[in-house]
């Protein structure tokens, strides 16, 4: 069965993209810790990001890079913090989660509920930022 990843590749269930090339996604998390939390995947289904060849690895940051320069051109924050857990969704994947102090990105705080409008607001200004920075 696929993930929910996959199935957001597949455009099987909506998702806020913000960027997208042939290889890799970005999309905003439902369930960010703070506004502008994006989830960077590579399209193709491999559970353990260290399972990923290198060239897709390599490529995997090098794209999350893109997003997070255009993360920073739309959200204020002092940079833009990355963690991989890997355990909650069996296909690898990069949270760029904008950060001004380090609790920013405990996962055992309380999400945002942000609503269908923010998120679209968002991910609008993101991927016109990501759109521009091409």
């Amino acid at each position: 069965m696929s993930s929910i990843f996959s199935r957001i590749v597949a455009r099987e269930i909506p998702a806020h993209i913000v960027a997208e090339d042939e290889n890799f996604l970005a999309f905003l998390d439902i369930n960010p810790l703070v506004q502008g939390h994006t989830l960077v995947i590579p399209k193709q289904e491999v559970d353990y990001i260290f399972d990923l060849d290198d060239e897709v690895l390599a490529g995997l940051h090098i794209f999350a890079k893109k997003v997070a320069r255009a993360i920073e051109a739309v959200v204020t924050c002092e940079r833009i913090g990355v963690t991989v857990i890997g355990l909650e969704v069996p296909h690898a994947h990069v949270h760029l989660i904008p950060i001004n102090a380090v609790n920013d990105m405990n996962f055992g705080k309380e999400k945002l509920s942000l609503g269908k409008e923010d998120l679209m607001e968002v991910a609008e200004k993101i991927k016109a930022a990501f759109t521009l920075a091409k």
